[in-house]
């Protein structure tokens, strides 16, 4: 260990000396700017003047610059639900309508950033767009996938073998070809132009023109999608301002229908939530009378308006909940009687009865046509029901209810609002969702009647809640009985034929004469939080009650009568009231329903008006009350009017609504009433019960006009009075003059924060408008300019931060409101500039400074300007009159983003905690303000510098530096806010770099990075911080231009200042030129000064990632993960970009990654190391990095850090090998990367590896130093293991992962096992453990990575993802390595000429072979051996110098590919190796070749053994010939370095498999293989005596001790050479072995391993040891107790008939499978594979188990008999088995038994059943080192039918004893046990047998003794019944008492029955027995019958 340490030490000085990772990473840099500093970045805009893209050859030129055509403005057409407007027209509207219906046309005004779709942000790479992409890629060709899948398990079996059914795949074995096989095979087609001899050059050339043919463009489509949590970058558009809609239902009225059709009846449905106890919907009137009985109201109707004949309405439900019905009213033509009376008839009545009933029908028929025809247009109440919605929802069953038909149906956003608030109020009730449930078409059959006293909503919400009681009261009352048919189901999308609640036609409309559905306006039950989008404006009237009782006079029939009036003239009422059903659209006057002979009465009706748009202060509400006669007497009026009332709409200019309870006159109202309220008491009129209030009724607007709001109110007011400049002004009692309107303003503003959420939200884009507009147009008020700035500012700030507060619920992770962000994207726009495109003039009232340039201004604006007016000054003040009103208006104009701005950086504490908290909004508000004033004053072509002016990106800069700030300080205190601003903050400065200077901006970066590293030094959580940065930094390279921003064209700058970089002083002697390296080079692969300068963006990434690398990071694991998901992801849009498409274009894009190459090659020592041994880390790297001889070989294979601990453990280094080894703690610094980001790094790596220019990788590789170039290639190496193809199976298989070993453990057993171990070996056991799962560190891996995260997320995957998935799996594969041997071909040329080139391309060969032996596809082996034979005939010396095993590994790797499945591999392979050979014969080093030649002939053995042996459980391996299993065995015993190195093959294969116990008695094996040649050097105490001592384990292991003196001298150079054969050998074997065992569950012989390695630890004091080895003992004994019964393992016995078997030929072997297995399994199984071996209809099982008679064989057919046969134990064995374990381990005899009879039928009647009982014998026991073992010897017993019933009997008794005693008792085992014994339909039951055997005293004396054990037998059987039956009794309840008493009369039955045949007895046995007799009971073998 001496030479490991010291080249250890060695390693670390060179590791100094050239600049290493982790030493010099913070502090170096080539300018001295150390990393965790930024270095000043370029003049963006100078450099792009100095460098115009015209300089750029073709292709590039599109990188120099952004595009000219970046950023456009579009007007967008608002989208229209409706075919027509619906906005008033030609009527005189004031401004705040007119403002309204304006905001509701104008076109959206959109910022297009034209390339913004091709950032991450607005188009990510997820994993469906992945999988888009990789659509068409070709189909890789595997051998692990065509072949058997050496690796299979018995679940893979199922598939077809030939996997990949590829054209070139010629029927063929796998490597251990059968014998009977070689003879059947064709020839392979030559490749004869690979045998002619060409110069290397020409090869080269031609093997790289090939390479490069069929390459997949995107490396990274073929990698997993970026890693969705870490895209903080993402965003998406806002979806357009549209009008909300809750979850929609389509109800459809089909049929009414009474007992009794007499009169028309009229429905109204709506909705109720009993809950809230609210009306939820607007009422839907509809009308399914007959024609005739709508002919009965023919005097009074006008001709039906179509959309009043609608039958089907869509209610809106936007907080579905459980209490939600849907209540449908009946109303009929008024009559007299009351309510009750009206509805006898129909209760009494019925159809079936109409002859009957005759007379009585036509007398009310008649009765009916009367008060039609005089009462027509009055209504009554008449009957009511209602629809529990929740149990529809839920009985009609709901659809998929992750469906989503609801986020289709509606704009994301209110989607999300429905997951919002709603929720939390039915969160519990599952049934409510109303958007997915199937459609349900209902029959209502019961109505109740009303009832004149209750018809009031309280009263309803009372009957709903009682409707949901069981015992409701509503169920005791008569029902009127009719049939109402509706249907209610979702509604469609875009339903046709449908009118707006305004009866406005929806799109699509195909026919205007199509029968229509309603849209039923929601009221919903809570606030809904959304801003208008269209004009609206209704007025709902609601009528409640009346109440007459102290009005004189007659009356009692009272109908209230509503006008809409503009004026007090009867003639001015306005058509505006919407109609009902079958009437006219709208009418002038409409009436409440009369309850009969009531004063008081109570209403439910619902009126609805259309209001004008311009209601004015003479408009009202006029009520009318009539007295109405029912019965027609002369002289009496149809109508009387007894009352008049009014309500005036508008109030000091706003909409009363409201509850009202209003007094009633009884005289006409006098003149101009109208603008006075019914409550003033006018002189000389009368008033009902003396003026008080006796009518209440309420009025609801919905209104997008009128806000409803106080607060709001007064603000739209104040704003438009000042934009009419209408003075003086009422409002309220206040008379406004110019005076003092900017007083009012302010307080206005400042009380907008006290308005009520839901209207402020409704008006909101109306609010920010006007804001907007007071900043940007300051008022004039009597010639002054009122700067109301801050005061405007404010309130947007408060605005903002309410209307965030009502809609929690909807924003998104970023704190993105997606209504004000629609406001912004769509809505905003600058006031009074309105945006024509821009190709005409530029509107005048741009900005004053523009206007000044010109000539012919007016001199007073030059005047004005030297006053220096400042836009900041709010004192300011020109003199009335001395400006011209154009100038003031021009002065007066300011620019929002200046002014939103400068407020910002002055705004108060309070004000700024608002503004922070929602900084998103402002800041998007000043992009689009500034890209506006861009675009609109056409000055996107003015130089960038001068766009803005500086006191502008001042103040920008203020704002940056503040917002910076206050990231910084708060991410202690509220993390979401900091990263809340910390985004907003970086997106605003990622949108400026579209707009501004943007060298402006990267210095504000960099002053933001100086901020954040300031902070570092002090902050008490910096990995919080780096967090923030790095979501910084991602966020500013998603932008859409960030290739250009990188300057990728310019040439780096070396740097100029006189002290070289450290990189250059230490690489002065570099290891390939003789010159000192280019610096220019240099710089470029590191994050030098100058790539640092001039890619900007790219080094802040860059240095990011390197510093979330570097060893001493904080918070390491979370930020690796963050730096390098932000790299790979960056580098995936690159590939997916068709800009960069071209090859060219993408090198130059690649170069801004480049300084990545040598990052991840010093984060090398902390990747995950996917090359499965440990200790392999820096494998290239150490050989490379010193001068002693045979160092590489120590190096190669142990860690470092584990041979310091060696070499420092208790035992001095000479003395014999120490065997305690301190835990690797120290070996690496740092924390490692996880599997999942150490693969991603690597799959950058390549990309930049695979899109670099060649030439300059060749230049820089020129420039590394050895060690360097060696750590170059492990990462290579580690890339190949990284992306090696799992297998098809694997992708099949990993879900079922069972491995839990533990990782720790497996890598100090390797450590301890492999010290030292040879590269061969090493290669042959990497290429064994080339599996699946063949590793537990894969195991890990593969489970945390993101692709196999979805895996076990999804178990359910198709078939086809599954193959997709391992398609593209394979081709990554594929890519990934090409890629690496592309890179080697350059280290190649590159090193070609140097003087270490020897180990230098040692180190290329090894990374060249381990990509031959790990699993590769056909496609890249070709390429990988082209590279292969060109590196050998180039190199001849590397592989035939005498101490190197390269050759060897070589010729391993050849001949395995020699016997490959797929033609074209083998052809390849086999070219390789004949030319190895040749030039191994014309080099003619033969001396050195012989032992290559000798040991490669054992690997060949240990192959094919290998493949040979593992029997059952990998058929494809199942042996050729037993006889081949031994001269392979024989051929080893001779040689102990072989059969060790076979012996753990071998248990690796098992391992992989699964068979633990076998693996672990392979250990064993070796173990005792090594204790014999131990046990012969010298005599040790505490060594194992040989073999011998380990025969407790297992008694096979004496097969070990063939190895004699006379076999093999110690001393013999060259034999037992292995580092196995020492005692440090010998303890990790046992180790392995312990491991192993209790991996199987075998705890008991852990205990037998560990007996023989305490001793040894005991000699060496190592307590250490000892301890953890009594720890394991510890947890074994534990298992032991705890898990009695475990799983070991299911026999089979497999013979094999028939010719074409061979050797195998009447060959019975015992098969070890895994518990559990089925027979059909096994047999299925073997079947498959002997078929792919003979072809189709060569096999046949033997379905029985009988003796198989060859003669009656198909000679041309192959038979396999499969029997399950069970271990077996005589009876004294079973004394010493006791436990579960005793009896499954050391098993050599097992026991089938087949029934017969003598006609030859299995079975048969009793009397003539027997049975065959047959004992196998194996060579071995189980387990043994394989899970098939040869039978050996065989017997058989025949038991006659008497016997058989003996057996029969004595097994029930113990199936009853065993249920009886067991405990815990189990009641139900124990009665099934019981029915079967006693039950009386038991069909060869008990009784049976009893009848059939012991009725008649046999005649032949020598079934004596069998009669009478079988008596015994029934006697002991009855007994056990007896004893079932108490026990039984004791455990039942009581509903099991019936049938225990039945039980126990079966049981009497039984036992009378039985009574007769048992007592008689046998004379004769008390006779002697004749000796004849005895040796006949002998001979049938009781003992071994007795189970």
């Amino acid at each position: 260990f001496s030479r490991t340490v010291a080249a250890e030490v060695r390693k670390q000085v060179s590791r100094e000396r050239s600049g290493s990772p982790h030493s010099s990473r913070r502090c170096s840099s080539s300018l001295g700017v150390p990393l965790t500093e930024v270095v000043e970045p370029l003049d963006f805009e100078d450099v792009l003047q100095s460098r115009p893209p015209e300089a750029e050859p073709g292709p590039l030129r599109d990188l120099v610059e952004f595009p000219a055509d970046d950023l456009e403005l579009l007007l967008q057409p608002r989208e229209c639900r409706t075919t027509e407007p619906g906005i008033p027209e030609d009527e005189k509207l004031d401004a705040q309508v007119r403002a309204a219906v304006e905001m509701y046309v104008e076109d959206w005004v959109i910022i297009h950033r034209r390339y913004q779709y091709l950032s991450t942000a607005y188009s990510p790479i997820t994993t469906e767009t992945q999988r888009e992409r990789q659509k068409g890629l070709p189909r890789q060709v595997f051998e692990q996938d065509t072949s058997g899948d050496e690796r299979s398990g018995p679940e893979d079996l199922d598939d077809s073998r030939r996997g990949s059914g590829s054209p070139e795949d010629t029927p063929r074995s796998s490597g251990a070809s059968s014998i009977f096989d070689l003879r059947n095979l064709t020839a392979d087609s030559l490749l004869p132009s690979l045998l002619e001899r060409a110069a290397p050059e020409d090869v080269d050339r031609r093997n790289e023109a090939l390479r490069r043919q069929h390459r997949p463009p995107a490396l990274l489509t073929l990698y997993l999608a970026p890693e969705e949590d870490e895209a903080v970058e993402r965003c998406s558009r806002p979806e357009p301002p549209r009008e909300h809609f809750g979850q929609r239902i389509l109800v459809k009225c089909l049929s009414l229908k009474f007992e009794i059709e007499i009169e028309p009846i009229f429905g109204i449905l709506a909705l109720y939530d009993v809950r809230e106890k609210k009306k939820i919907s607007e009422n839907f009137y509809f009308d399914l009378n007959s024609d005739s009985m709508k002919g009965l109201l023919r005097a009074h109707g006008t001709h039906p308006a179509i959309s009043t004949l609608a039958r089907s309405a869509i209610f809106s439900v936007t907080y579905p909940s459980p209490d939600i019905f849907l209540v449908i009213k009946l109303e009929k033509v008024l009559q007299q009687g009351d309510i009750s009376e009206c509805c006898e008839p129909y209760m009494v009545m019925k159809e079936v009865d109409a002859a009957k009933n005759k007379e009585k029908l036509e007398k009310l028929r008649l009765a009916a046509e009367q008060f039609c025809t005089r009462l027509g247009r009055y209504r009554m109440p008449f009957a009511w029901t209602a629809v529990h919605l929740a149990n529809i929802v839920s009985s009609a069953g709901q659809l998929d209810r992750d469906s989503d038909s609801e986020g289709e149906r509606r704009p994301a956003w209110t989607d999300r609002r429905r997951r919002g608030p709603q929720d939390r109020a039915s969160s519990g009730d599952d049934a409510c969702s109303f958007s997915g449930f199937r459609p349900a078409t209902l029959t209502v059959t019961n109505f109740f009647k009303q009832e004149a006293e209750r018809l009031s909503d309280e009263d309803l919400f009372k009957f709903l809640a009682d409707m949901r009681r069981p015992s409701s009261l509503l169920r005791r009352l008569r029902p009127v009985t009719a049939q109402l048919k509706i249907d209610i189901s979702p509604a469609p999308e875009n339903p046709h034929f449908c009118l707006s609640p305004e009866l406005l036609h929806i799109k699509p409309y195909p026919d205007p004469r199509g029968r229509p559905t309603k849209e039923i306006l929601e009221f919903p039950a809570r606030e809904v939080y959304s801003p208008h989008t269209s004009y609206r404006n209704l007025l709902y009237v609601y009528p409640h009650s009346l109440n007459f009782s102290s009005r004189q006079g007659s009356v009692r029939n009272l109908a209230v009568r509503v006008q809409y009036m503009a004026g007090e003239d009867p003639s001015q009422a306005l058509p505006v009231i919407f109609g009902k059903s079958s009437c006219s659209e709208f009418t002038r006057e409409a009436f409440t329903p009369v309850v009969y002979h009531n004063k008081s009465p109570e209403f439910y009706e619902e009126f609805k008006l259309r209001l004008p748009a311009c209601v004015t202060g003479n408009h009202h509400l006029l009520f009318t009350f009539y007295h109405v006669s029912c019965q027609p007497r002369p002289g009496t009026a149809l109508e009387t009017p007894v009352g008049f009332t009014w309500i005036p709409l508008l109030q000091h200019g706003r909409l009363r609504t409201g509850p009202f309870c209003l007094p009633v006159s009884v005289d006409q109202p006098p003149p101009s009433y109208s603008v006075l309220t019914p409550d003033v008491a006018l002189p000389g009129m009368r008033w009902v019960d003396g003026h008080k209030g006796v009518f209440s009724v309420e009025l609801t607007a919905v209104s997008s006009v009128h806000p409803q709001d106080p607060h709001l109110d007064k603000f739209f007011t104040l704003v438009h009075v000042l934009e009419e400049g209408a003075f003086p002004f009422r409002l309220k009692d206040a008379v406004l003059s110019e005076g003092n309107v900017e007083q009012e303003l302010r307080a206005s503003l400042a009380a907008l924060r006290l308005a009520s959420p839901e209207p402020l939200v409704a008006f909101s884009h109306h609010v920010l408008d006007k804001l907007v507009r007071l900043v940007v147009r300051p008022p004039i008020i009597s010639g002054q300019i009122v700067n109301l700035g801050r005061g405007a500012f404010e309130a947007m700030a408060h605005v903002v931060s309410l209307v965030h507060r009502s809609l929690e619920a909807a924003q998104d992770a970023r704190g993105y409101c997606p209504q004000l962000a629609a406001y912004i994207h769509y809505a905003f726009r600058l006031p009074g500039t309105e945006p024509s495109l821009p190709s005409g003039a530029p509107p005048v009232t741009v900005q004053a400074a523009t206007l000044a340039r010109g000539s012919g201004r007016p001199t007073s604006l030059y005047l004005a300007r030297s006053k220096s007016i400042s836009s900041s000054n709010p004192d300011l003040a020109v003199a009335p009159g001395s400006v011209d009103d154009e100038v003031s208006c021009i002065l007066a104009s300011k620019l929002l983003h200046e002014e939103l701005a400068l407020q910002w950086v002055v705004s108060s504490s309070v004000v700024r905690e608002a503004i922070l908290q929602h900084a998103w909004f402002f800041f998007q508000l000043m992009v689009k303000s500034m890209a506006l004033h861009l675009l609109l004053g056409q000055r996107l072509d003015t130089p960038r510098k001068l766009r803005f002016p500086g006191r502008f990106l001042d103040d920008i800069t203020a704002l940056v530096g503040s917002v910076g700030l206050e990231i910084i300080t708060r991410v202690h205190k509220d993390v979401e806010l900091a990263e809340r601003l910390n985004a907003s903050l970086a997106f605003f400065l990622s949108d400026l770099l579209s707009l501004v200077d943007r060298g402006f901006i990267f210095n504000l970066v960099r002053g933001h990075y100086k901020q954040v590293a300031t902070r570092l030094q002090s902050s008490p959580n910096p990995a919080a911080l780096l967090t923030l940065r790095m979501e910084f930094t991602r966020i500013l390279c998603s932008h859409e231009h960030y290739v250009t921003l990188n300057l990728p064209c310019c040439p780096l700058s070396p740097p100029a200042s006189p002290s070289p970089s450290v990189s250059s002083t230490t690489s002065q002697s570099s290891t390939f030129s003789s010159q000192a390296p280019d610096p220019k080079v240099t710089s470029m692969f590191e994050l030098s000064g100058p790539f640092r300068q001039q890619h900007f963006l790219a080094g802040l990434l860059l240095t990011e990632l390197a510093l979330a690398l570097d060893p001493e990071a904080e918070g390491a694991s979370l930020l690796h993960k963050k730096a390098i998901s932000a790299v790979h992801s960056l580098l995936c849009s690159h590939d997916t970009d068709p800009r960069y498409a071209e090859a060219t274009v993408k090198a130059r894009v690649a170069e801004l990654y480049l300084p990545l190459l040598s990052i991840a090659r010093d984060t090398l020592p902390r990747l995950h190391d996917f090359a499965e041994v440990p200790g392999q880390r820096s494998r290239l790297a150490s050989m490379l990095d010193s001068d002693t001889e045979g160092e590489g070989d120590i190096s190669g294979t142990i860690n470092p850090s584990v041979a310091m601990a060696i070499a420092g453990g208790p035992l001095a280094p000479g003395s014999r090998a120490s065997i305690s080894q301190a835990p690797p703690t120290a070996s690496r610094a740092g924390c490692a990367l996880s599997a999942e980001s150490s693969r991603t790094l690597l799959a950058c790596v390549l990309w930049v590896l695979k899109n670099a220019e060649p030439v300059l990788l060749q230049r820089w590789a020129t420039d590394l130093t050895l060690p360097q170039l060696g750590r170059l290639l492990d990462l290579l190496y580690l890339c190949l293991a990284a992306f090696e193809y799992k297998g098809k199976k694997a992708f099949e298989r990993i879900n079922s992962l069972t491995f839990k070993k533990s990782l720790d453990m497996k890598a100090r057993l390797e450590e301890a096992i492999l010290g030292t171990i040879g590269a061969r070996q090493e290669m042959v056991r990497r290429s064994r453990e080339r599996s699946p799962f063949g590793n537990p560190e894969n195991v890990r891996w593969r489970k945390s990575i993101t692709h196999w995260k979805q895996t076990s997320d999804r178990v359910d995957k198709t078939k086809e993802e599954m193959e997709h998935e391992a398609l593209v799996e394979g081709n990554l594969a594929t890519e990934a390595s090409l890629v690496v041997l592309d890179t080697l071909e350059i280290i190649v040329q590159t090193v070609m000429l140097s003087e270490a080139r020897e180990s230098v391309l040692g180190a290329v060969l090894k990374v060249v072979l381990y990509s031959l032996g790990s699993a590769q596809s056909a496609l890249f082996l070709q390429h990988g051996l082209a590279t292969q034979r060109a590196l050998v005939s180039k190199f001849p010396e590397l592989l035939f110098e005498e101490d190197t095993e390269l050759c060897a590994d070589l010729c391993l790797r050849l001949l395995r590919h020699c016997g490959s499945r797929i033609s074209t591999i083998r052809t390849h392979a086999s070219a390789s190796l004949y030319l190895l050979m040749r030039q191994n014969f014309e080099i003619g080093h033969v001396s050195g070749a012989r032992r290559h030649w000798l040991v490669l002939g054992a690997d060949l053995g240990v192959t094919s053994e290998r493949d040979g042996q593992l029997g059952s459980r990998s058929p494809p391996h199942i042996p050729p010939s037993p006889h081949l299993d031994s001269r392979i065995a024989r051929g080893y015993q001779g040689s102990p370095d072989l059969r060790l190195t076979w012996l753990q093959n071998m248990a690796g294969k098992h391992a992989e498999l699964g068979n633990h116990a076998e693996a672990a008695q392979c250990m064993v094996h070796a173990a005792a293989l090594v204790a014999e040649y131990l046990a012969l050097l010298e005599d040790h105490r505490h060594l194992p005596v040989g073999c011998v001592s380990f025969q407790n384990i297992s008694s096979n292991v004496l097969e070990e001790s063939a190895i004699s003196d006379d076999i093999l001298s110690p001393d013999e150079e060259g034999f037992c050479s292995g580092k196995h054969f020492t005692e440090l050998g010998l303890v990790g074997l046992l180790e392995e072995a312990a491991a192993y065992f209790t991996m199987g569950g075998l705890y008991e012989a852990v205990n037998e391993v560990y007996k023989n390695l305490i001793p040894i630890l005991e000699a060496h004091r190592d307590y250490k040891r000892l301890a953890v080895v009594h720890g394991k003992l510890q947890e074994a004994f534990t298992k032991i107790m705890h898990q009695p019964q475990r799983v070991f393992g299911t026999y089979f016995r497999v013979g094999f008939y028939g010719a074409r078997f061979g050797d195998l030929d009447e060959q019975e072997f015992v098969y070890k499978e895994p518990s559990i297995t089925k027979l059909a399994e096994i047999s299925h199984r073997l079947e498959e594979f002997y078929t792919e071996r003979f072809g189709d209809d060569v096999i046949e099982i033997i379905k029985d188990s009988n003796p198989v008679d060859k003669s009656k064989l198909d000679s041309q057919k192959a038979y396999i008999q499969i029997t399950y046969v069970e271990p077996y134990f005589d009876t004294y064995e079973l004394k010493d088995r006791v436990t579960y374990f005793d009896r499954n381990y050391g098993l050599r005899t097992f026991l089938f038994c087949t029934p017969f009879t003598p006609d030859g039928r299995a079975h048969g009647e009793l009397p003539e059943q027997h049975k065959r009982k047959t004992l196998l014998s194996t060579d071995h026991a189980f387990p043994y080192i394989k899970t098939r073992i040869r039978v050996c010897h065989r017997e058989e017993t025949v038991l006659t039918p008497v016997e058989v019933a003996i057996e029969d009997m004595q097994k029930k008794t113990r199936e009853l004893a065993f249920a009886t005693e067991q405990d815990p008792p189990d009641a139900k085992m124990l009665q099934m046990v019981l029915q079967g014994s006693v039950g009386p339909t038991v069909n060869q039951g008990p009784l049976e047998v009893a009848q059939v055997f012991l009725a008649e005293i046999p005649e032949d004396p020598k079934l004596f003794r069998h009669h009478n054990k079988l008596r015994l037998c029934f006697k002991d059987f009855c007994k056990k019944c007896e004893d079932a039956l108490r026990k039984n009794k004791a455990l039942i309840g009581q509903d099991q008492k019936e049938y225990h008493r039945e039980l126990e009369r079966n049981y009497c039955r039984l036992r009378e029955a039985l009574q007769p045949m048992l007592t008689q007895r046998l004379p004769q046995l008390l006779a002697p027995t004749p000796p004849g007799l005895r040796n006949s009971l002998n001979r049938a073998s009781f003992r071994k019958a007795d189970l």
